[in-house]
């Protein structure tokens, strides 16, 4: 790798920070810090219940939280949009509405589920069309009456008709707006608000989340206002003290059961589904709370938590003692456990994924005479993969980015065999990346095979089930690619895939689920749920990457619990980049050659030089010295704020990328911009214009209008951008700026993402001296708490 910048990419002379930039001083960002996994939990006994304790308190940006409650800070570029009142939007289903209202679907039907478990069974009572006539006219003969003859006759069987073509929305991507609320509503939560000396800005979000009656509700316990996104106990202290007076106290029981919540909802933005008892007592105490088990069952009393009680068979743990002869008889040693105290959606999604799982796992036949088909197409580097799904409903499949290229030889495979496919991706950019591969592997077996024309092949112009022709939509350009190819979003809200059929099934036999370490529980929950039976799942990703966003680490807890065939990929990762992210992987940071200059290490001395050296690299040295222009190349960073965030950046590089006045909300057509439709999503993208309607934006070629409300909230400048929002997808150049102020937050799987987001090209600002190969050597993945491997052990056995 090339370390001196001056001979590699022929740069000028440093001469300071580039002018009108941002300051280099630490001061120059009020975020403080720069790190974006700073509000992230060292562990799940540490300081604060293990990311229980304020994730706001570091002054620092998470990606965890992006578009979601760290975005209520209010420190995005600017206002909204333009001073034009906005006119009224269509009312059209968002996509985060569409999340939403599936989740509160899978939540119906797990407790429709647990409900008819539970509930008394009549004879007969569940029977349906030959079965409940034949028991009818079982007991029309003990009665002494007559049966029908209908019951012995076999009725003429109906014609069968093909299913209709889903409707699928526009390939529109809807910005998140949220549910209007009534303006008397929230006109009363404002008084309230003022009353107690809390900003009256707040009052829309406030009569959202309370919903009816939120004036009332505040009154009776002011401490719910910890339920908006953004307060903290102390600010909800001082509203209560206010509402109050003298009856106000830290001993109160509703401050007890709020604050309980609070560092639960903080704990599931660190990752975490559940905290131990222990962990979350400390929290507690910590915050001020004379009486933590008394607050801890407040919230359980309330229904606002679950208790669980988890054996704990884990590795590595120590084994239950055996019985003794001085027990007595009928008695068994006790086993040991742990206490974990979750909130109630987190709990419902993990029980509701394992539930899916062994559903998926059990449901698939043993034999339908198409093991032949598969051991036939079995070849080629994917041969593994194809063999373990061929017997098997749950696969996971793990390997680098040129691993890729087996889930899609299966996909081309399993199409071949008349099954149907759908592939789902965390980005649109890792979901265009997937469909170029299964158009390679489809025309490298129809190549392969000889007979048919290629044009007749699965996927292209012929006919499906349904009587609907197969072939390009929406211009793709290739074959069936907008049902085939999703994004795990799209596919969940129903704008993209196969659709689903009566039962509100998705009409897929093979889903593979790509960027599977992004995965939050809930997504995963429903996307289990949503399998028919006999369906197989294949869930591929690299293990190294950062974990999802959201609360969990199903592939992680998948793979440690060894409950389903796994196959590890062969195929490395192609160039001196593949092969420094490879030794960055397992732990080692290499010197590795790059005569092409693929890997550009360039070092600074302090924060102005670190945005000035990065500008210069986007603007001159790599579209000069490597031939990628600026708008393909990626800036990345630890965290938003600080000297050397994506703030400071991001303003540096607009002004000399594209200068404007910023008139639209800090935003000026073709400025570069990260979209955040829901939290934990980004979408890179483009803005086009402005008017009254909103912010109009290009993302992966869908056009969006964000409300100008929303702006501040869900859109971001993007020509610098962190880990966790550039997972997923990749670009020809990166930029990765490691500052000195960031050493602190550095991870291997941090890296690891950072850098392997780079397909030709990688320079790295390197300000953190030894921190870099001591991070990658040395600091692991933060551990978080989760209940899947336990619910997992009990449902579904380890495989070999």
């Amino acid at each position: 790798m090339t370390t001196d910048p001056a001979a590699a990419e022929e740069t000028e002379p440093v001469t300071g920070p580039e002018p009108g930039g941002p300051g280099a001083g630490p001061g120059a960002d009020d975020d403080g810090g720069s790190t974006d996994g700073s509000r992230a939990p060292a562990g799940p006994d540490d300081e604060a219940a293990a990311g229980a304790t304020d994730a706001t308190d570091t002054g620092t940006d998470t990606d965890s939280g992006e578009g979601g409650a760290s975005e209520s800070e209010s420190e995005s570029e600017g206002p909204a949009a333009d001073g034009t009142a906005a006119a009224d939007t269509t009312a059209q289903l968002s996509e985060a509405e569409a999340e939403l209202a599936a989740q509160r679907e899978l939540r119906e039907r797990i407790e429709r589920r647990k409900a008819e478990k539970a509930g008394p069974v009549q004879a007969g009572a569940r029977l349906s069309g030959k079965a409940a006539d034949l028991l009818a006219a079982v007991r029309a003969v003990e009665s002494g009456g007559k049966p029908p003859a209908s019951v012995f006759t076999e009725p003429e069987p109906a014609p069968r008709r093909s299913a209709p073509e889903p409707v699928r929305q526009p390939q529109v991507m809807p910005s998140a707006t949220p549910a209007p609320v009534a303006s008397e509503a929230v006109d009363t939560v404002r008084a309230v608000l003022v009353e107690g000396g809390a900003p009256e800005a707040l009052a829309a979000q406030v009569a959202a989340v309370l919903g009816e009656g939120a004036d009332a509700q505040l009154r009776e316990n002011p401490w719910q206002l910890l339920r908006v996104a953004g307060v903290r106990p102390e600010q909800a202290d001082g509203f209560a003290r206010a509402l109050l007076g003298a009856e106000c106290g830290p001993d109160d029981e509703r401050r007890g059961g709020a604050v309980t919540v609070w560092l639960l909802e903080q704990a599931a933005l660190a990752g975490h589904t559940a905290l131990e008892a222990q962990a979350l007592h400390a929290a507690l105490a910590q915050r001020s709370v004379p009486d933590p088990d008394a607050a801890v069952q407040s919230a359980l009393a309330e229904g606002d938590a679950l208790v669980f009680q988890d054996a704990l068979d884990e590795p590595g743990a120590p084994a239950a003692p055996a019985p003794s002869e001085d027990d007595g008889e009928g008695e068994e040693a006790e086993r040991p456990v742990r206490v974990l105290i979750g909130l109630e959606r987190y709990a419902l999604a993990e029980e509701s994924l394992a539930d899916g799982l062994a559903r998926v796992v059990n449901s698939l036949p043993k034999e339908d005479g198409s093991a032949a088909d598969w051991e036939s197409a079995a070849i080629g580097s994917a041969a593994e993969l194809i063999r373990a799904v061929a017997g098997h409903g749950l696969v996971l499949h793990t390997g680098g980015e040129a691993s890729r290229a087996e889930p899609a030889a299966l996909a081309a495979t399993a199409r071949s065999l008349g099954l149907r496919v759908c592939a789902a991706a965390h980005t649109p950019d890792g979901r265009r990346r997937f469909a170029a591969l299964l158009a390679s592997a489809e025309r490298a077996g129809r190549g392969a095979a000889s007979g048919p024309d290629p044009l007749s092949a699965p996927g292209f112009g012929t006919e499906d089930e349904t009587g609907a022709p197969d072939g390009p939509r929406h211009g793709t350009g290739e074959a069936g690619t907008d049902e085939t190819v999703t994004t795990v979003a799209g596919l969940l809200a129903g704008t993209e895939g196969p659709g689903r059929d009566t039962d509100g099934m998705l009409r897929t036999d093979l889903l593979i689920v790509l960027d599977a370490p992004q995965l939050d529980v809930e997504s995963a929950a429903m996307l289990a749920e949503s399998l028919p039976d006999g369906a197989r799942l294949v869930l591929s990703g690299d293990p190294g990457v950062l974990w999802s966003a959201g609360p969990g680490r199903v592939f992680a807890d998948l793979l440690a619990a060894r409950a389903c065939p796994q196959v590890a990929s062969r195929t490395p990762d192609p160039g001196p980049i593949g092969e420094l992210v490879s030794g960055i992987g397992i732990g080692e940071l290499n010197q590795v050659a790059a005569p092409g200059k693929e890997v550009v290490i360039v070092p600074v001395r302090d924060a102005g030089e670190a945005v000035h050296r990065t500008v210069q690299l986007i603007a001159d040295s790599v579209p000069r010295a490597i031939g990628i222009p600026a708008e393909q190349t990626q800036v990345i960073t630890p965290g938003h704020g600080g000297a050397v965030g994506t703030r400071a950046l991001n303003t540096a590089l607009k002004e000399r990328l594209n200068p404007g006045p910023g008139r639209f909300g800090g935003f000026d057509p073709g400025d570069r911009i990260a979209y955040s439709p829901a939290p934990g999503r980004t979408v890179p993208g483009q803005v086009v214009k402005a008017d009254a309607d909103g912010l109009h934006l290009e993302c992966a070629g869908a056009a969006v209008v964000v409300p100008k409300e929303r702006v501040e909230q869900t859109v971001r400048h993007g020509w610098a951008l962190t880990a966790h929002q550039a997972v997923g997808a990749r670009w020809p150049a990166a930029v990765v700026v490691l500052p000195g102020d960031a050493a602190q937050a550095l991870t291997r799987p941090w890296i690891y993402t950072a850098f392997g987001r780079a397909e030709q090209h990688l320079s790295v600002v390197h300000g953190v001296d030894q921190a870099l190969p001591r991070a990658v050597a040395e600091v692991a993945a933060k551990p978080r708490t989760t209940r899947l491997p336990a619910l997992l052990r009990a449902q579904v056995p380890a495989a070999g």
